[in-house]
């Protein structure tokens, strides 16, 4: 059988069951992809991904106060009585090492518990990104999940996609049968990013990444926020070299 490497680029366009059997990989660059690496790699026990900020309330309340970290936002705003947002620079160690963040976002979680169906489930972002492409190598069905912004498709996300189809395309080594919407990100990435800038993930200045990032659907309210720094942050390749894997059936995300 033909290996497959679909795009999706947004939660629905596709229903649960049409990515029973693969891998996914859920990408929210701006942000929640990037902040959870970011947590992970700091030393947070687990993040927990709530689709409903009464929900993530509940489940903190049941856990030690000195274990779990509340944590997320809607509309890009911190939520009132939160320990944290959803800034990846807000998740530093002294914050957040060997605590478990419950967290819950506008887009990002729920394209988490969208992809609930799946075999498995990574988390990936730009600080990720040569780690996931490894992650990707040998499976046979990839689907590439983007959160988008407000049920919108968003490029921020369609660049990251774009950049994953491209290097498993050229270095990957399998013939995949690719849906046209990862033929339409791969393109779109290489119309962006094409030599001499980049190809897969090759070194990638964030001062190039970043504007693209800054003027996609998902970066326009962080830059009208002032958080600049966050898509300055989510520009990074290759910060990480660890994968989040989600488990439906726990609930959690872990390295």
């Amino acid at each position: 059988m033909q290996p497959v490497l679909n795009v999706f680029a947004l939660p629905k366009v596709v229903a649960p069951e049409e990515m029973a059997d693969g891998v996914v990989v859920m990408i929210d660059v701006l942000r929640a992809s990037t902040t959870i690496c970011t947590a992970l790699e700091a030393g947070a026990d687990a993040v927990i991904p709530c689709l409903e900020v009464d929900e993530a309330r509940r489940l903190a309340e049941d856990m030690p106060g000195s274990d779990v970290v509340l944590a997320g936002e809607r509309q890009c705003q911190p939520i009132d009585g939160f320990d944290l947002g959803n800034s990846p620079r807000e998740f530093l160690p002294e914050r957040v090492a060997g605590r478990t963040v419950v967290f819950t976002t506008t887009n990002g979680t729920r394209a988490l518990h969208h992809a609930h169906r799946a075999r498995k489930v990574l988390i990936g972002a730009f600080v990720n990104a040569t780690a996931l492409f490894e992650e990707l190598i040998e499976q046979q069905q990839i689907h590439i999940l983007c959160a988008g912004t407000n049920d919108m498709y968003s490029e921020d996300d369609a660049l990251m996609a774009g950049m994953l189809v491209e290097r498993l395309q050229r270095q990957g080594g399998l013939n995949y049968r690719q849906n046209a919407q990862a033929m339409t990100a791969r393109e779109y990435w290489l119309s962006n990013f094409a030599l001499p800038h980049a190809v897969g993930a090759e070194p990638l200045d964030p001062a190039l990444l970043a504007p693209k990032l800054a003027t996609s659907l998902g970066g326009q309210p962080l830059m009208k926020l002032d958080l600049q720094q966050d898509v300055r942050d989510a520009a990074e390749l290759d910060l990480f070299q660890s994968v989040p894997v989600y488990d439906p059936e726990s609930g959690q995300i872990r390295l």
